[in-house]
């Protein structure tokens, strides 16, 4: 979407994009499951971790470094699953994300803006998942079938 604004001084016209903001999310298989991380900030709940690509950064860098710093997790990208895009994914703004499943190495330990990070199976999920998480968690489980 494209908004024109004039400025108040001199009226020039200039645009401003609304574009989705890419992110990663990064499903780790370790130790038998896989690992969710509980969310120090809005919006509750726990997620799969993950976050925002910064600028210049490819996807796969941006999954291997949000891992390590919600997760104290080295990991190793297996794949890239799916992206979803749905514009109501998450509360805060339009964000398209690309999921990757990796395997886990190291110490689990919360990390970054993650209260607690923990190892979950498909029959053990914690009630609150925040954004569209608990879709690809089944998503997921699904293909392992």
């Amino acid at each position: 979407m494209r908004e024109i604004y004039s400025c108040p001084d001199c009226g020039h016209q200039f645009s401003r994009y609304h574009n989705p903001v890419p992110t990663v999310d990064i499903i780790i298989s370790y130790q038998g499951g896989i690992v969710l991380i509980e969310r120090k900030n809005p919006p509750p709940g726990w997620a799969l971790p993950g976050g925002f690509v910064d600028y210049g950064e490819t996807l796969e860098t941006a999954a291997v470094r949000e891992a390590l710093e919600e997760t104290s997790l080295e990991v190793k990208l297996t794949g890239q699953f799916h992206t979803y895009s749905d514009s109501a994914r998450d509360p805060r703004q339009h964000t398209i994300s690309t999921v990757f499943t990796a395997l886990g190495r190291g110490t689990l330990k919360a990390g970054d803006d993650a209260g607690k990070a923990l190892v979950y199976q498909a029959d053990n999920l914690p009630e609150k998942i925040a954004f569209d998480h608990r879709q690809i968690i089944k998503d997921y489980f699904l293909t392992l079938k």
